[in-house]
């Protein structure tokens, strides 16, 4: 009976519960107002401010950082209509006030932003915002599922040893700044696409983005260290992977489990292609 109890916990509810409704509102607004706060208190206390301004940094990074935006505003939107959807709010709520969590969340940050005078509100990161937003609510409006899903994976490549300042000393850190381990994927769905096909439903496809060489100033670098490869390149990939909510399972907790782990592309054969270096082959990828 208690392990009953706990998996039904996790069951969506089939009608408006105005507790767990009140539970999720009050829970996102700590975490966000949390986030924000530790945000400042880390990032931002100790540059100076200025009058709200905008940059332009489109060309940085290779656009690393604008999938980066489009990547967490979809996954934290689809959290947000997930968790509206346990609550028993109706689909047309679940997208206005649950898929827009991760643009407005984002969104405020971009403010803190444009008051440093570090750096500089950004209109290239508030369209990528919007674009993962509308990734999500545009297919569960045409679809009424998600067949493509943006994916996260990283390996720890040696640019961070070059410059731990900014690509991260600690494998957390280099996770978040170190681009150049970073891959983002837009994984497909194929049964989705080919209903009355002997596909596999938890079987995906996936295409990925990533670049190499990125480090930033080159001060204190040594140059030949590099001229073996070019600073900068893009990177082309296409890849196996699961869709592991298409996966049959009759407990609540585990499809819980299985939405959270889907937010990262699973390593698996891959074929990667950079107009430097040619196509090359990964037995496995991550």
């Amino acid at each position: 009976m208690a392990q009953n109890s706990f998996d039904n916990f996790f069951k969506p509810s089939d009608s408006l519960n105005k507790k767990r409704q009140n539970s999720v509102f009050v829970t996102e607004a700590v975490l966000a107002s949390g986030a924000l706060i530790g945000l400042n208190q880390l990032w931002y206390a100790d540059y100076p401010k200025s009058d709200f301004h905008f940059i332009n940094d489109n060309s940085e990074w290779m656009q690393m950082d604008k999938l980066g935006h489009l990547y967490s505003s979809y996954q934290i939107g689809r959290f947000g209509a997930e968790t509206l959807n346990w609550s028993g709010v109706n689909k047309k709520n679940q997208l206005i006030y649950g898929a827009s969590l991760g643009f407005v969340f984002l969104t405020a940050v971009e403010v803190m932003d444009g008051f440093s005078a570090e750096w500089g509100a950004s209109m290239g990161d508030v369209v990528a915002n919007a674009a993962g937003t509308a990734l999500y609510v545009s297919q569960e409006l045409i679809w009424k599922e998600q067949r493509i899903v943006p994916k996260f994976s990283y390996h720890k490549t040696k640019y961070s040893d070059y410059r731990p300042d900014l690509l991260g000393s600690t494998t957390q850190e280099q996770i978040l700044k170190d681009y150049n381990g970073q891959t983002y994927w837009f994984s497909a769905n194929l049964h989705s696409f080919a209903k009355k096909s002997k596909i596999p439903k938890w079987l995906n496809l996936a295409l990925g983005y990533g670049a190499e060489g990125m480090i930033g100033e080159n001060e204190g670098i040594n140059p030949l260290i590099f001229l073996s490869k070019p600073l900068k390149f893009r990177q082309f990939y296409l890849s196996l992977d699961l869709d592991l909510t298409k996966i049959n399972s009759k407990s609540h907790f585990l499809k819980t489990i299985f939405s959270v782990l889907n937010t990262v592309k699973i390593p698996a054969p891959t074929l990667e292609y950079s107009p430097q270096q040619g196509f090359k082959f990964y037995a496995l990828y991550f």
